[in-house]
């Protein structure tokens, strides 16, 4: 039995109520995109098996891909879907894939992810009536997918007409997690200056980085990551009375060594190369109990506290030994599950994907709600969050919207 407890550090940075934040800041809005081409995880799974030469592998593709509970992901290339002619992954005279190398993959990046961010940036504006473009303070970038500069930022200040004095951020290269970064530094911002209003944007082109080889690692990505972005609005203005928001009370950063070697991410000639273990799961399962309570206790709670889990979905396992270690009820991560399957991981922009479809849920979170990511290091990042907005009538919780958000296409 894998026994990976050892090396557990912890960094703890949570206010555990209001009180303990002289300037509250809000998750105002949060708005979510994926690219205009879908293709299902079977059509995937077949196309991958045509790429694999080796039986044996072809048998492992088609068992990962069957078990990873994904139904449909998202690419801002049209090469993975059915009847296409591969662009950037093309096929060789034998049949086999031509890889793109690394700079022809960034540079479909540049181009896809500025569109992508201006018309999310914009939508964003537009879906979030009590704020104007020009009120925007901050911008906090964050993606690992790929490089340019002037960078999508850069490119939403010019496109939206946003005040040329707006201080850009970017946060680059740090995983699946960095919207949490990205928000404590947002929350940062509003604390330092009450009149701050942060525009994050998580936005992330994982498929760009397909990589066929005989590494389990690769094989395990193929099957689980997608593209998709996801904006939120952070401001310490009281949210307007009846808004789906979220009040941010405090981060923790933990980190669980032991790890380190099981999930990185760097940068290879074709591409950006995964380490994914197949451990992760395993290693998340053993000391996520522990490290939460920790977190907790020095916030003066425990995890019965906790009224909503908002767990990223970095795969079907991990949400499993999730739910296993902290003893959760069989549906508590219910939505974590259904954004997997209808997007796949979309590394740091997923846990914005819960949050969104959490506060817009027929029944609506309880607080407080702890959200949570993992990635490279191995890296555990949380948040604590109450949800406002529902309304309580006879002991009931009313939500004030229903259904899961019509997340739109971006423009390719």
């Amino acid at each position: 039995m894998l026994n990976r407890n050892d090396g557990l550090t912890l960094s703890l940075v949570l206010a555990a109520s209001r009180m303990q934040s002289p300037v509250p800041s809000f998750i105002h809005h949060i708005q979510t995109a994926v690219p205009e081409f879908a293709y299902s995880q079977t059509y995937a799974r077949d196309k991958v098996k045509a790429w694999v030469r080796d039986p044996k592998q072809k048998r492992l593709v088609h068992a990962i891909y069957n078990r990873s509970g994904i139904d449909t992901r998202h690419s801002v290339s049209g090469d993975f879907i059915e009847g296409v002619e591969g662009d950037l992954f093309k096929i060789g005279e034998d049949g086999s894939l031509d890889e793109p190398g690394t700079q022809a993959r960034n540079a479909l990046y540049s181009r896809s992810a500025k569109k992508m961010a201006v018309s999310l940036a914009r939508e964003t504006l537009e879906n979030c009536p009590e704020f104007r473009a020009t009120e925007i303070t901050h911008i906090v970038f964050a993606s690992c997918t790929g490089f340019c500069n002037p960078g999508p930022d850069y490119h939403i200040v010019r496109a939206l007409g946003l005040p040329e004095s707006v201080e850009r951020y970017t946060l680059g290269f740090m995983g699946c997690y960095a919207a949490f970064p990205a928000l404590r530094m947002a929350s940062q911002f509003c604390e330092a200056n009450p009149e701050a209003v942060v525009l994050v944007i998580c936005l992330e082109l994982c498929s760009l980085h397909l990589q066929i080889n005989d590494d389990p690692s690769s094989l395990l990505a193929n099957s689980l990551f997608a593209d998709g972005a996801a904006a939120v609005i952070v401001s310490a203005r009281e949210p307007d009375a009846g808004a789906l928001a979220y009040q941010i009370d405090g981060f923790a950063s933990t980190l669980v060594p032991s790890g380190e070697e099981d999930m990185a991410w760097d940068i290879g000639d074709r591409g950006f190369n995964i380490v994914l273990s197949s451990y992760v799961p395993e290693i998340i399962g053993a000391n996520i109990s522990a490290l939460l309570t920790r977190v907790l206790a020095g916030a003066g709670m425990s995890l019965d506290d906790i009224g909503t889990w908002a767990v990223h979905p970095g795969g079907r396992a991990i949400l499993d030994k999730v739910r296993d270690s902290l003893h959760l009820e069989k549906g508590a991560l219910s939505v974590s599950r259904e954004v997997l399957r209808r997007f796949g991981n979309m590394s740091s922009a997923t846990i914005l994907f819960v949050l969104d479809a959490l506060r817009r849920a027929d029944v609506p979170p309880a607080g407080p709600v702890c959200a949570l990511a993992f990635g490279p290091g191995l890296t555990v990042e949380s948040a604590l969050l109450t949800p406002l907005g529902t309304e309580v009538a006879g002991g009931q919780a009313v939500t004030l919207a229903s259904g899961y958000p019509e997340t739109s296409s971006a423009p390719h």
